[in-house]
């Protein structure tokens, strides 16, 4: 491998992005592990991740929809501050052009979701809150595997020089997924065309 310049792909050094807030809330879990709601727009999870780039890191917020593992919405930032994760719910509402009330929202319990100005959010939108246990993976376990693909098949395959390099190379990655991706839990459909059957039978019942 040395002699024809061969290395094996090998996990980035980790970066922890769940920094649990020191003023925990007593907030709910609303999902309790229920993640097929059999709906969409009845619980949305988020979750924060990193890539590494030459610039250093770019730090990527995901909200997926329960109901049809679609990408809904995303921000990415060269800081995880709150607003990294209060964009990417901003974003998810346009897309559902602003129909989010009583929808559940689901993360961990990492400071930026547990923050003051993402519980103002949570009211902007008339959405519920609804956290994880702190430390316990599982409870959020489909934002967790979105990573882990993304991870798996684009971050760890590519070295990116700048940050917009990184972005354009997820903007492509998260299209085919939305379009391309099949999933058990769908039927061996991708989200969108879940989504697309949900609206087309909507309409016929109408």
């Amino acid at each position: 491998m040395a002699l024809h310049g061969i290395v094996g792909i090998h996990k980035p050094a980790k970066v922890r992005t769940t920094i649990p807030a020191e003023h925990n809330p007593p907030l709910p879990d609303l999902v309790t592990r229920n993640f097929n709601p059999g709906e969409i727009d009845v619980a949305w999870v988020g979750d924060i991740t990193y890539i590494p780039t030459g610039e250093g890191w770019l730090y990527l917020a995901s909200v997926i929809d329960l109901g049809s593992r679609r990408l809904l919405g995303y921000s990415m930032a060269a800081h995880m501050r709150a607003e990294l994760v209060i964009d990417a719910l901003d974003m998810t509402a346009t897309i559902r052009h602003g129909q989010t009330k009583w929808i559940i929202f689901h993360s961990d319990r990492g400071s930026q979701y547990m923050s003051e100005d993402h519980a103002k959010a949570m009211w902007r939108h008339r959405m519920r809150q609804s956290v994880g246990r702190t430390g316990v993976c599982w409870d959020n376990a489909v934002a967790e595997s979105f990573f882990s693909s993304l991870k798996r098949e684009l971050v760890s395959r590519h070295r990116f020089a700048t940050r917009a390099d990184a972005r354009r190379a997820i903007f492509a990655w998260t299209v085919r997924y939305n379009t391309r991706r099949l999933h058990s839990s769908l039927g061996y459909r991708s989200p969108n065309d879940f989504e697309a059957t949900l609206t087309r039978q909507a309409n016929q019942a109408a």
